[in-house]
C-alpha cells in the first residue's frame, strides 16, 4: 500500500473497542463505580431516550468456582467488574456496546436490525491486493491511538481506591496485546509475593469463547479504524505444513539474514515494538504492564526445544481432536482428560486425550514452534500471527460446535476456575460478555469460515434444527422409556389374561365372549399401544 493511501488511512479514524472506556477512566466514575457513558446519537446515558440501553447493576454470577484460586478479594479481576464499576449500561435488542451505540455482532444498520454474514478466507487464498491491504491495516492499528479505550496502569489499590486514577493511552493493536496480557497476568500478593494458578483467558473452559471474543473485537476495530465494513480476519490453516509458511517478507516477516531471532529488515514488522513481556519485572515490582516499549519483535520458528513440540500439528491430531464428545471434564483445567477444550489448547496429548503438561499439542504446538515473543502467554499477541493461528483455532472450535450441536448446558455453569463458569463476565471486557453467550454457532455471530461453509437452509429448516436437536440429545431417553413401558404393560397384560383363564375355569356361567384368538390379539395392539 502506498504511503498516500496509508496516510488517507490515518485521517478516517472511527471509535475503537476494547477495555476501560475513556468515558469512564475518572475519578467521579470510579468512586461512583457506575460505567454508563452518553450516546453521542440523543445525549442520554446508555442511549436510554432512543430506547437503546439504560444504566443497570451488574448481576454476578453466584455460581461456585474450583479449587484452583484460595483467595478471595485479593485480585481486582474477582467478580469482575465489580471491583471497579457496579453499574453498566444494559443494552436492548441488537444494539451493543458501552453506551449502546454499536450493533450486537453480526447485525448492522442504523438500528441494527440487518443481518451481516462475512467470510474469513485463508491468508493464502487472498489475492495480492487483498493480502497487501491486511498487512497494511496491522501496521496502521500498531499506529493508530485507540480514541475510546484506555489501559489500566496501577491495580485499583494503586488508584487509592478510584480516587487516583491510574491510566494511559495506547494504539489500537497494543490494546488487545495488553487485553490478553491482563486476562492471563499474575496474581498480585504483595510484598515480592504472586499466585501463578490464575488465567482468565486460558487452561478452562472459557479459553475458546474468549479468544473468540477477542477475534471479533480485533476485527470490528479494523473495520472501524479503516471503514473497510467487509474486512475479515485471515486464517492460517497450519495441519501438516513443514515450516513456516507465513514466515517470510511477503506475508508475516522473514528470518533476519545475521540474527535469527529478528525479523527481516524487509518486512515493516521488523520495526515493531513489543509490549508486556516482563511478566517477572512487574510481578517483583507488584505492578502492571504500562505498554512501555521492551524492544523489537522476536521469532526464530522451528529452533524451539524438539523434545516438547517435535513438530507442527497434523490433520489427524486435528480430526481425533474433533471426535471428542465432550467438550469438558474432570477439574476443568489444564489436567483434564478426553476434553475437547483441554486437547485442542495444547495440554492433552492429540492422539489419547490425556493430559500431559510436559508436551505441547495443537494450539500450544504452534505458540511453542514459533520460540520468541509468541511463546510466552502474556505477551504472545505481540505477534501479528497471533491472529492468524487463533482465527484458525476459532474454525476447529466451529467445527467441532456443528458436528456435535451441544447445547448451552454442555458449557460448565459451575465449578470451573475463576471466570470461567458460564454466567461469567470476561475479563477484561468492558462491554460485557458471559462466556456461554459465544458457545455458539460462529453464523450466529455474523461470521463462517471459507472451507466450513454449508449450503444456506430455508427459514423452515433453520426454525427445525434446534427442536430436532433437542429430541436427538433426550432420543436415547426416550427409546429407553418405551422399552421400560413395553415390558411393564407385557406384565399387566400376562396377569389380566392369567385371571381371565383361572375365572374361566372356576366359573363356566362366565365365559369370556371373545375367543381365545380374538383376545390374544386385543392384548397384543394394548402391548404395543
Amino acid at each position: 500500500m502506498s504511503l498516500f493511501a496509508m496516510g488517507f488511512l490515518l485521517v478516517i479514524l472511527q471509535p475503537s473497542a476494547g477495555q476501560f472506556p475513556r468515558a469512564c477512566a475518572n475519578t467521579q466514575s470510579l468512586l461512583r463505580k457506575e460505567c454508563c457513558p452518553l450516546w453521542d446519537g440523543d445525549g442520554s446515558p446508555c442511549g436510554e431516550r432512543s430506547n437503546r440501553g439504560a444504566c443497570q447493576a451488574i448481576l454476578l454470577s453466584q455460581a461456585p468456582l474450583g479449587p484452583q484460586f484460595p483467595f478471595s478479594g485479593v485480585d481486582d479481576r474477582e467478580d469482575w467488574p465489580s471491583v471497579f464499576y457496579n453499574r453498566t449500561c444494559k443494552c436492548k435488542g441488537n444494539f451493543m456496546g458501552f453506551s449502546c451505540g454499536e450493533c450486537k455482532f453480526g447485525f448492522s444498520g442504523l438500528n441494527c436490525t440487518e443481518r451481516r454474514l462475512r467470510t474469513r478466507r485463508n491468508i493464502f487464498q487472498l489475492t495480492n491486493s487483498e493480502k497487501d491491504k491486511f498487512l497494511a491495516y496491522l501496521n496502521l492499528a500498531k499506529n493508530t491511538p485507540s480514541q475510546d479505550y484506555v489501559i489500566a496502569t496501577g491495580t485499583y489499590t494503586q488508584m487509592n481506591n478510584g480516587s487516583n486514577p491510574m491510566f494511559r493511552n495506547i494504539n489500537v493493536y497494543d490494546l488487545f496485546v495488553w487485553m490478553h496480557y491482563y486476562a492471563s497476568r499474575d496474581t498480585l500478593l504483595g510484598g515480592s509475593n504472586v499466585w501463578r494458578d490464575i488465567d482468565f483467558a486460558h487452561e478452562a473452559p472459557g479459553f475458546l469463547p474468549w479468544h473468540r471474543v477477542f477475534l471479533l473485537l480485533w476485527e470490528s476495530e479494523i473495520q472501524k479504524i479503516t471503514g473497510d465494513e467487509n474486512f475479515t480476519i485471515p486464517y492460517w490453516d497450519w495441519r501438516d505444513a513443514e515450516d513456516c509458511v507465513v514466515c517470510t517478507d511477503e506475508y508475516m516477516g522473514g528470518r533476519h539474514p545475521t540474527n535469527p531471532n529478528l525479523l527481516s529488515p524487509a518486512s515493516f514488522f521488523s520495526s515493531w515494538q513489543v509490549i508486556c513481556t516482563q511478566s517477572e519485572e512487574y510481578n517483583s515490582q507488584q505492578s502492571l504492564c504500562n505498554a512501555t516499549s521492551e524492544g523489537p519483535l522476536l521469532r526464530n520458528p522451528g529452533n524451539n526445544d524438539k523434545s516438547r513440540t517435535p513438530r507442527l500439528p497434523s490433520s489427524a491430531e486435528v480430526e481425533f481432536c474433533l471426535s471428542l464428545t465432550q467438550y469438558e471434564s474432570g477439574s476443568m483445567d489444564k489436567m483434564a482428560n478426553y476434553s475437547f477444550r483441554n486437547t485442542l489448547e495444547g495440554f492433552a496429548d492429540p492422539h489419547t486425550a490425556i493430559s500431559n503438561i510436559s508436551q505441547s499439542g495443537l494450539h500450544n504446538a504452534l505458540h511453542i514452534y514459533m520460540n520468541g515473543s509468541m511463546s510466552q502467554v502474556q505477551g504472545s499477541a505481540n505477534d501479528p500471527i497471533f491472529i492468524l493461528h487463533h482465527a484458525f483455532v476459532d474454525s476447529i472450535f466451529e467445527q467441532w460446535l456443528r458436528r456435535h450441536r451441544p447445547m448451552l448446558e454442555v458449557y460448565p455453569a459451575a465449578n470451573a476456575p475463576i471466570g470461567h463458569n458460564r454466567e461469567n463476565y470476561m475479563v477484561p471486557f468492558i462491554p460485557l460478555y458471559r462466556n456461554g453467550e459465544f458457545f455458539i454457532p460462529s453464523r450466529e455471530l455474523g461470521y463462517d469460515y471459507e472451507y466450513l461453509q454449508e449450503p444456506a437452509l430455508d427459514s423452515f429448516q433453520e426454525f427445525l434444527i434446534p427442536y430436532l436437536e433437542q429430541v436427538r440429545q433426550i432420543w436415547p431417553w426416550l427409546v429407553g422409556a418405551a422399552v421400560i413401558g413395553g415390558i411393564v404393560t407385557a406384565i399387566l397384560s400376562g396377569l389380566v389374561l392369567a385371571c381371565k383363564k383361572k375365572r374361566a375355569g372356576t366359573s363356566p356361567e362366565i365365559q369370556p365372549l371373545l375367543t381365545e384368538s380374538e383376545d390374544y390379539n386385543n392384548i397384543s395392539y394394548q402391548s404395543h399401544f
